[in-house]
């Protein structure tokens, strides 16, 4: 239907500008005679297809308005709840927005319902309605109203009402403290209709001097060092990690301004510098833990249990902070009441909504955990970010090519579910980028669980021949690096673990067979695997106190991998053009050579080290190994 490939079309625009929804809020329908078709509930704006939008039957629909209704409000909400779900064309095809029948009463074949934050700092202000009936006077005002039932049956009585005053249904309608409905029969009035909104205020603002765009502080980076891993730690568990995204420093808003803001930020901000006893206070007064925890003028922490709820969570504070600001202009704030904000607080469909939105984060023996894999932009690193993101972590994927990073990550969310996993860059032997990269992962997450010290570099040659810079550049990277990496992951991983009572986390880092047994013309790079097997021995003495255990794994050879089978740079080459392996002439024969080697017959692969992984991290007495994972090749003595 080309109603709704065009609906498809306005409904993106909208959804992927901040300046009129956030986290795909609002809602968009076409109806005809007969039917009605609404985005479904769990949906964003900003990606919705056609065939996404859910049909209803409107005489089925109709049968909100004509049946009786129990007089209890959550009896209300599951009878309407059943209605709407027997409206469904075909049943069971999806569950349709809680907003559907609103929609459906409104005389316009479409509508585009929307939260611009310059719309709801009028809506959310003191003098909203007076100042709505100044701009706006041939809109419609609604109070406010529970959303659901209520207001679904509000919106048909006023409707009513305003079209036996004026002879037509109103194109706008402003709902107090949760955003405007436009309507129109085609979505280019809607759209023209939607500019005159947005300029009208714009000029309202500018004549009020006060600035649209939110106002925002620079952002503590030592504060923040310190104290997100601790905010981490108290507002989740060994079992069920928090997650934590940092914002810049702003003005969070003092109360509850909307259900989409409450939804996803809750009613109210903790404003403090995140002490325990902070936290347990706000607890104890408002029934929950807080999701955004904030210092004036250093940061914004906003917690969520999976990295989409922090992210969502952080965007919903940005925009409530945003509407706060510009409520300025109309008067001031008017905060939801307690009985309004408790309803949201307890609303199944928002429930539902906050549920549906949240999926994707998989389930796993890492859930949620925060995994870093440095060089896992591929080869081994890419195959251990794959294998970890499927047992539910949330993986960092770190690497000094960005570009193939952001390409891990993308895969790794496209596999396992958007926010999954992000990419990051660094040079391990560059201390200020391993500081760079750290600093960015708290930032994002909060903390770290497991930190994968994966890359590292392998130059072949003998020790007669070699050269003073190529010996460098091995023993840098692996050694230095692996020192580097350590340092600062490990000062983050202890400021979760609080007076002892933080979660265990670890450190793996991956080594090799070389770092068990020499190996013949490969001096620099069997020397750099020995010794960090003696810095995962001492990191592990002094790191025990902090509750972080460190191991080192050494694979036998991924075969299969660039390090080994790149045509121009593996190692088969070096091997075969330095007569590593005597006689071989050619590509094939210095990997039959290896494989041979191998008493399993084949090379290791990623799913082999992940497995050796997931036994560092889930024992709990053991720390400063060193782990053969190579096929029988090494055996230890």
């Amino acid at each position: 239907m080309q109603q709704l490939i065009d609906l498809a079309t306005v409904s993106r625009q909208y959804g992927a500008d901040l300046d009129f929804v956030f986290l795909g809020g609002g809602n968009t329908s076409f109806k005809t005679a007969e039917a009605l078709y609404i985005k479904p509930s769990g949906v964003a704006l900003a990606d919705i297809q056609p065939e996404q939008f859910i049909g209803m039957c409107r005489q089925a629909l109709a049968r909100i308005f004509t049946t009786a209704l129990p007089e209890d409000v959550w009896q209300k909400e599951a009878a309407v709840k059943a209605l709407m779900e027997a409206a469904v064309r075909p049943a069971g095809a999806g569950r349709a927005s809680v907003e559907a029948p609103v929609h459906d009463v409104i005389e316009y074949a479409f509508v585009v319902h929307l939260h611009p934050p310059m719309v709801n700092g009028m809506t959310c202000a003191v003098d909203g309605k007076a100042t709505c009936a100044r701009l706006f006077p041939e809109a419609l005002w609604l109070d406010y109203c529970n959303p659901g039932a209520t207001l679904s049956l509000v919106v048909q009585a006023q409707l009513k009402q305003a079209k036996a005053q004026r002879g037509s249904v109103p194109q706008v309608m402003f709902l107090q403290n949760h955003g405007v409905f436009v309507a129109a029969d085609t979505l280019d009035e809607i759209k023209v209709i939607y500019a005159h909104i947005m300029d009208t205020l714009k000029r309202a603002y500018a004549q009020a001097a006060v600035p649209t765009a939110l106002a925002t502080g620079a952002l503590d980076a030592e504060f923040m060092m310190a104290r997100a891993p601790r905010v981490r730690t108290l507002l989740g568990s060994t079992a069920a990690r928090a997650i934590v995204a940092v914002g810049e420093p702003f003005e969070p808003a003092h109360g509850p301004l909307s259900p989409d803001h409450i939804v996803y930020a809750k009613s109210f901000a903790l404003e403090c510098t995140g002490d325990a006893a902070d936290l347990e206070a706000f607890q104890a007064k408002r029934g929950y833990p807080p999701k955004i925890v904030s210092k004036s003028g250093q940061a914004v922490f906003c917690v969520g249990e999976t990295l989409k709820d922090a992210r969502a969570a952080l965007t919903a504070a940005r925009d409530a902070a945003r509407v706060q600001q510009l409520t300025a202009a109309f008067g001031g704030p008017n905060y939801l009441t307690p009985a309004q904000y408790g309803f949201i607080e307890n609303w199944e469909v928002e429930s539902y909504r906050r549920k549906i939105s949240a999926t994707g984060s998989g389930a796993g023996r890492l859930q949620n955990r925060v995994c870093v894999v440095t060089g896992g932009a591929q080869g081994f690193g890419l195959g251990i970010a794959q294998a970890l993101a499927a047992h539910g972590s949330i993986i960092v994927v770190a690497d000094m090519n960005l570009a193939g990073a952001e390409q891990a990550a993308a895969a790794i969310n496209a596999a396992c579910g958007a926010h999954r996993a992000l990419a990051v860059a660094v040079n391990i032997a560059d201390e200020a980028s391993v500081a760079a990269m750290v600093r960015e992962i708290v930032r994002e997450c909060g903390g770290i669980d497991l930190f994968v010290a994966n890359a590292g570099v392998l130059k072949a040659g003998s020790v007669k021949t070699m050269t003073k810079a190529e010996w460098d550049f091995v023993t840098t990277v692996n050694y230095s690096g692996y020192f580097l990496c350590v340092k600062h992951a490990a000062a983050v991983m202890a400021a979760q673990n609080l007076n002892g009572q933080g979660p265990w986390t670890d450190i793996v880092q991956i080594n090799s067979k070389s770092g068990l047994e020499g190996s013949n013309k490969n001096g620099a790079y069997a020397g750099s695997k020995f010794g960090t097997i003696g810095l995962t021995q001492s990191f592990a003495k002094e790191l025990i106190e902090d509750h972080i255990k460190v191991n080192s794994i050494c694979p036998g050879n991924f075969f299969d991998g660039p390090l080994w089978s790149d045509p121009q740079k593996g190692l088969f080459v070096q091997y075969l053009n330095t007569g590593k392996v005597p006689g071989a002439k050619t590509i094939a024969e210095v990997r039959a050579a290896y494989e041979a080697k191998v008493p399993m017959g084949r090379g290791c692969l990623p799913e082999d080290v992940v497995r050796a992984i997931l036994y560092c991290v889930e024992q709990a007495y053991e720390t400063g190994q060193a782990i053969p994972v190579t096929g029988g090749q090494i055996m230890l003595k």
